[in-house]
């Protein structure tokens, strides 16, 4: 039974300004506050890659917010104002925001997207997150993705982030079925991305990383590992099985990436993927370049000095060979709704990607073993009532059928 249910409290994880460090901590269950406010009873959330950003003081604040943005859950109330949901529906909680009104620090984001980020601290306009037992969504009809009941929490977790992030970054590269793709990361996004081209028909997908159990997570869904440790350079490698390159390629890393002596150098991945991709072909930016924008818009510089906001890049050899280059955030909601049909038909089952479950309390065991690869990617136990979450009429019908309510 979760600490909320009995007192209006609930475990929730946060950031409080210490680098390699996340704290569970016991808060005051969130309430409707505004008219388009639902609350959410967190079945399961999720560690993000970009959570390790804020666990390493690249883009967390000295103050304390709660974090995480990727979640799966059930409504629990909702405003006078929602329309679209109800008590005990089943939801993807999108990990930003969306309304059109409220914009994040216009020097962090000079287009001026409007959304709120959740458990990214004042930054993006919000102090809660998500790695909790429950959680307030703002604009709860457009920042929710109703989902069926019958399927585990972990084959629909990956769709409130990863999986459409490492979609849309394949759509950025220009991919067309039969392509040869090429993907720079194989944590959370480089695996979806992967995944993505596999099941939208690429005709060879190479993953690269130097972890050898993220490889191997690759090469089971059907992938061929490249270690840029090992046998040389990653564009040498490919490119001595592929004398032409490949078709795509896609940095699902971004500034954080190591080179082949595994030392940071922000500019690596890109030239690798100029080198590698053929003429005419195309490259996606899914990894995030904001550290510099970052430290900026929060005045703490200081504790990002390695990240630069401008970078040296290969433009003679990428114009040369016609290269397009698309990256940026990603409009999650724009690819949601066919990869849940992807998955409630079956023809996409993501769950793969996690290693590991642990509860909100190990939260710092967690992270600790997340950053140092022990595990690919790690599930939150929330607020869970029963172990089958779904309505009882459905329990002890004969045929589970999926549904949407309640």
């Amino acid at each position: 039974m979760s600490t909320s249910s009995k007192t209006g409290f609930m475990h929730a994880v946060q950031w409080e300004g210490n680098i390699r460090e996340m704290s569970t901590n016991i808060v005051q269950r969130p309430k409707i506050i505004d008219p388009e406010d639902a609350v959410v009873r967190i079945t399961t959330s999720a560690i993000c890659g970009s959570d390790l950003h804020i666990y390493h003081g690249l883009y967390g604040t000295k103050e304390k917010f709660g974090v995480g943005h990727e979640a799966v859950g059930i409504v629990e109330e909702v405003g006078s104002a929602v329309d679209f949901f109800k008590k005990g529906d089943r939801v993807l909680v999108v990990c930003f925001a969306e309304d059109g009104n409220l914009l994040p620090k216009p020097s962090l984001l000079p287009m001026g997207q409007p959304l709120i980020g959740h458990g990214q601290g004042s930054l993006f306009n919000n102090d809660s997150g998500l790695q909790a037992e429950y959680a307030r969504i703002p604009w709860a009809d457009s920042s929710l993705a109703k989902i069926p009941y019958g399927l585990e929490d972990k084959e629909w977790l990956p769709l409130t982030d990863a999986f459409p992030t490492g979609w849309s970054a394949l759509s950025w590269s220009g991919f067309q079925p039969g392509d040869t793709v090429a993907v720079f990361g194989a944590g959370g996004i480089g695996l979806m991305c992967a995944y993505s081209a596999i099941i939208r028909g690429a005709s060879l997908v190479y993953v690269i990383d130097h972890v050898d159990s993220r490889l191997a997570k690759a090469t089971s869904i059907g992938a061929q590992a490249i270690n840029f440790t090992r046998g040389g350079k990653a564009s040498d490698q490919i490119l001595a099985l592929r004398p032409t390159g490949v078709t795509r390629a896609i940095d699902c890393v971004g500034e954080v990436c190591l080179n082949d002596n595994l030392k940071p150098q922000q500019d690596y991945i890109l030239r690798e993927a100029v080198k590698i991709t053929t003429n005419e072909g195309g490259i996606g930016i899914a990894g995030v370049h904001a550290a510099a924008l970052i430290g900026e818009a929060t005045g703490e510089q200081e504790r990002k000095p390695d990240f630069k906001a401008e970078i040296s890049f290969p433009i003679a050899e990428a114009w040369v060979k016609g290269i397009r280059i698309q990256g940026g955030l990603v409009d999650l909601k724009g690819s949601i709704r066919a990869l849940v049909d992807l998955v409630n038909n079956g023809r996409a089952r993501p769950g793969f990607l996690f290693s590991n479950e642990y509860s909100l309390e190990d939260a710092a065991v967690a992270y600790r073993r997340f950053e140092q690869h022990e595990e690919t990617k790690v599930m939150f136990k929330g607020a869970r009532k029963h172990d089958d979450e779904r309505p009882l009429e459905i329990r002890n019908g004969a045929n589970g059928v999926h549904t949407n309510g309640a």
